[in-house]
């Protein structure tokens, strides 16, 4: 049987945190997983793991994929000592075309839990050089994942779906982002309060490079969400000193579960530069301020940003979806160009050897002298490059359109040329028309 492109795999939509967490690998532990099982299992031709918080899937290019897949669910249920059981049903499986459409959507952040984050393709990347360099994978997985970057690439640049802040927080954040641009501030924020919102402005603040300083209640709840984060730019200070932080910074980002405001227009003093204050809870936690050059952002302020950025979020994810569903069809046909060259190859071939043998046959009756045979080969030669140069052409010319597969069918019945197709109708499927 011919190989096929094989994914097998489990992510956040099925498997929970926990079992995920069972299921990771460190970076040496997984190469010779994928090692020993390619041993154990000659119908794998190459393999490789993708390994991250919301995922672990495998890609494979292999025989019997049914078959491998099933041998590879096994291997990993026991290498992780998980019941097999919980695994199968939370597995996700494509063959064919349908893989070659689930690497691209997950490359390109299509199948992440946040749509749209561009982490996704740099751990690809790590994932597909580590393995390589192991000798996991060839030809086949990197023809397979240099077009995915390339889908994931023009999604990027066709869309906004990395761009578009969709939350509360994040609007929030990219709005003092923006100031940035304008404004001559130091890039540092005081955020009070470490409820998901709180926690959430922390993460966004951090990974723009902001100084924060997290002010809450209970120290001890700000202490652990600081210490599992371990980002040093993120400094706890008790909720006593918030007066003194409040006057001092030019960022302010509230989001407590307080009935009434935490910061009251007592509490503000006078200060030499602009400040941005956004309340981020219901009900409020700020009353509006008394000293001149604060702007106060609320929730309704940012929500019709979030509601347009939402809607532009959900046209970007469709035209990305069509991106991935032509990337996929252009994939096929590119491979099918490749599997013509060997049907041509196969075809001379077999009118090479039919015309040596009458060639021999010929000198062996005496029909022909020996001394005449190197030149009657060239002319034999040159008469069937001859004859087939317009078949050739035309399987060339036609091979990435539909007809290609009629005509590569055609021509191995009729020569006897027994291979197994691998043409375009293999590949047309509901990702052709609207990649979604």
């Amino acid at each position: 049987m011919q190989a096929a492109y094989l994914t097998l795999g489990f992510s956040h939509k099925l498997l929970s945190l926990d079992t995920r967490e069972k299921l990771a690998f460190q970076q040496e532990a997984l190469l010779e997983f994928l090692a020993h099982f390619k041993r154990e299992h000659p119908g794998v031709e190459e393999i490789m793991a993708l390994c991250t918080c919301n995922r672990v899937e495998f890609y494979l290019y292999a025989r019997t994929p049914d078959q491998i897949a099933s041998c590879l669910l096994k291997a990993l249920a026991h290498a992780k000592q998980v019941d097999i059981k919980t695994l199968q049903g939370s597995l996700e499986t494509h063959t064919k075309e349908q893989a070659i459409h689930h690497v691209f959507c997950v490359v390109s952040s299509l199948d992440s839990l946040v749509v749209g984050e561009t982490q996704i393709t740099g751990q690809f990347k790590d994932a597909f050089k580590l393995c390589l360099q192991a000798r996991l994978c060839a030809k086949h997985l990197s023809r397979l994942a240099h077009f995915a970057l390339k889908c994931a690439a023009s999604v990027r640049n066709a869309t906004a779906i990395s761009s578009q802040a969709i939350s509360i927080a994040s609007v929030a954040v990219k709005q003092a982002l923006e100031i940035l641009n304008t404004e001559k501030v130091d890039k540092r924020a005081v955020v009070v309060g470490v409820g998901e919102m709180g926690r959430l402005v922390c993460k966004h603040l951090l990974a723009k490079g902001f100084e924060v300083l997290l002010y809450n209640r209970s120290i001890e709840r700000a202490k652990d969400f600081a210490k599992n984060l371990g980002d040093p730019n993120l400094q706890i200070q008790p909720f006593s000193a918030l007066e003194q932080g409040i006057n001092t910074h030019a960022f302010l980002f509230c989001a407590t579960g307080a009935p009434s405001s935490v910061i009251t227009a007592k509490m503000t003093r006078p200060c030499d530069f602009r400040r941005w204050w956004f309340d981020l809870a219901v009900p409020r936690n700020i009353e509006n301020p008394t000293q001149p050059h604060i702007w106060l952002y609320s929730v309704d302020d940012l929500q019709g940003v979030v509601a347009h950025n939402l809607e532009q979020r959900q046209k970007d994810t469709r035209h990305a979806y069509q991106i991935v569903g032509q990337f996929s069809v252009q994939f096929a046909q590119w491979l099918q160009s490749l599997e013509v060259d060997p049907l041509i190859k196969d075809l001379r071939g077999l009118a090479k050897e039919a015309a040596l043998k009458e060639l021999h046959r010929a000198i062996k009756k005496g029909y022909l002298p020996q001394e005449y045979e190197q030149s009657v080969a060239r002319i034999l030669h040159n008469a069937f490059n001859t004859f087939l140069h317009h078949p050739s052409a035309t399987l060339k010319k036609n091979a990435h359109k539909p007809e290609g597969d009629m005509l590569g069918e055609c021509l191995k019945s009729l020569f006897n040329l027994g291979k197994e197709s691998l043409f375009i109708n293999r590949y047309k499927c509901e990702f052709s028309e609207e990649g979604f």
